[in-house]
């Protein structure tokens, strides 16, 4: 299953995802029987228009037996974010800025 969230992104973000998966609530998007080739394939589109038009920020997240949670994540627009597992738990890790640490 692969999930896209999107927030305040342009309308092209979102006519795109809707042509190739569900809108599942406003800028929520599932595709649940994506292939990884069209997954790589989506996420490029996605990150080249943001690269163009920046704003916003977009999340995706699938599911990969070999990381952290079984789950991968990428981001656009916030700081990158990704699994770990510390002491049996799963945790998100993201960088800190040298302004908020």
């Amino acid at each position: 299953m692969v999930v896209i969230a999107t927030r305040d992104v342009a309308d092209r973000f979102r006519g795109f995802l809707a042509s190739v998966m569900l809108e599942i609530g406003p800028g929520v998007y599932t595709g649940p029987q994506m292939s990884a080739g069209v997954r790589e394939r989506v996420w490029s589109v996605l990150k080249g228009w943001f690269e163009e038009l920046g704003g916003g920020s977009i999340v995706m997240t699938w599911d990969e037996a070999g990381l952290p949670c079984g789950q991968g994540v990428r981001c656009l627009g916030e700081p990158p974010k990704e699994f770990a597992e510390m002491d049996g738990l799963i945790t998100v890790r993201r960088q800190v800025s040298k302004d908020e640490g």
